[in-house]
């Protein structure tokens, strides 16, 4: 698995999980909607924790920067 996600890719995936979380805590999601985005945000949480994100392999992308 070689990294293809840069810096500012992880840092924007962390911050949209922190914003469904904060929504979840306030009640401001429920039902299906919290479900969806709760299995959402976990995933960029792990996407961003490890560097990779299984989608652009198909597509060929990456955000990381070439050294």
């Amino acid at each position: 698995m070689k990294q293809n996600m840069g810096t500012v890719d992880r840092i924007v995936r962390v911050v949209l999980a922190l914003v469904v979380a904060v929504l979840y805590l306030t009640g401001q999601l429920s039902g299906l909607a919290a479900i969806l985005l709760g299995v959402l945000a976990v995933i960029f949480l792990v996407t961003s924790a490890i560097g990779f994100c299984p989608l652009y392999v198909p597509f060929k992308l990456s955000t990381r920067k070439r050294q």
